[in-house]
């Protein structure tokens, strides 16, 4: 009889050491989740689709990781989400849920302002959790669902506009770089490089087109940077280094690709420099961009360690040196 109420403890105490998993959730509250996403998605499913199926475009293929990104956000604050006590907030919640729902039938209807209608979308989404799990809830998953943000396309519009000065950019810069190559000169002419190499003009000229603006690497890399940012266990100030250099390290990037571009279309062979051996040189501008990336927060974690280092060392030296109970100076 003492050896089972022995284990029977043993058994209490590592199920309570044991963290708790999604698996630990009632199948009823899952098959609640199910039915209001259906249900949202019900409302929602013509932006869903939309949204989809511009992640089939090039440009916004990383969108297809957003929302795993996002789902990995929840399950790094596991425990504190399976450990609190749901309390909804049905006031708040509500209110919010039927303003944004009426928001985008108007949207709809009156304004039909295309890009407004997924950013209604997500506020609708915050809305159902704060109603359903309160304000406790929203405090661990406000991230995952504003994150999702980076999924959404921008409109075309607003992506030409943004693209042009990039393009320009990576031309001029490029240009410059190629007229350091002996016999080649180089002008630019907007976005397209005019290149008369050994006294003969290539034509036609090299033209920056709107997929070698950096626009797709500069949206995946700030999305990345938010989800760097947010993982690592760093000062606040090493998060916002980190979140602000994906900026530069992407336009840097860009320049980077078309650049060697322009040497592989003037000095081998212009075939190398389009189709699909162009998208190619483009992938490989990403493990750059992590390269430049990772040095960056390798150099803010050293120097961070090493403050800590000295001053534990000078705390022990000047432990070290105190003079022993009992001892008179010397």
């Amino acid at each position: 009889m003492t050896n089972t109420t022995a284990a029977t403890e043993r058994s209490a105490l590592s199920d309570e050491k044991s963290p708790l998993g999604w698996s630990d959730l009632p199948a009823s509250l899952y098959i609640k989740i199910a039915i209001v996403g259906l249900l949202f998605y019900g409302f929602y499913y013509q932006e869903i689709n939309s949204i989809v199926r511009q992640w089939l475009d090039p440009s916004w293929s990383h969108g297809f990781l957003i929302p795993l990104f996002s789902l990995y956000f929840l399950h790094q604050r596991k425990e504190p989400i399976l450990s609190l006590t749901a309390r909804p907030s049905y006031v708040a919640g509500l209110a919010g849920l039927l303003f944004f729902l009426g928001l985008y039938v108007l949207n709809i209807v009156q304004f039909k302002f295309g890009y407004g209608r997924p950013l209604i979308m997500l506020a609708s989404l915050g809305a159902v959790v704060l109603f359903l799990g309160g304000w406790s809830l929203i405090k661990y998953t406000w991230l995952p669902i504003g994150y999702l943000f980076f999924a959404i396309p921008l409109p075309s519009r607003l992506y030409s506009q943004l693209t042009i000065p990039m393009r320009r950019w990576a031309a001029e810069v490029a240009a410059i770089i190629l007229n350091l190559v002996p016999e080649l000169e180089a002008n630019c002419q907007g976005v397209v490089i005019d290149v008369i190499y050994r006294g003969q003009p290539m034509e036609p000229g090299l033209d920056v087109a709107e997929a070698c603006s950096g626009m797709r690497l500069l949206m995946a890399f700030v999305a990345l940077g938010v989800a760097m940012a947010y993982l690592h266990e760093r000062p606040l100030w090493h998060r916002l280094v980190l979140l602000l250099s994906t900026v530069p390290i992407a336009i840097f990037c860009n320049i980077v690709r078309v650049t060697v571009t322009g040497f592989i279309y003037i000095l081998w062979d212009p075939r190398y420099a389009q189709g699909v051996y162009h998208d190619m040189l483009g992938l490989a501008m990403l493990p750059l961009a992590f390269a430049l990336y990772g040095l960056l927060g390798w150099i803010m974690g050293n120097l961070y360690v090493e403050e800590e280092a000295a001053v534990a060392e000078e705390i022990i030296v000047r432990k070290n040196n105190r003079p022993s109970p009992g001892e008179g100076p010397q």
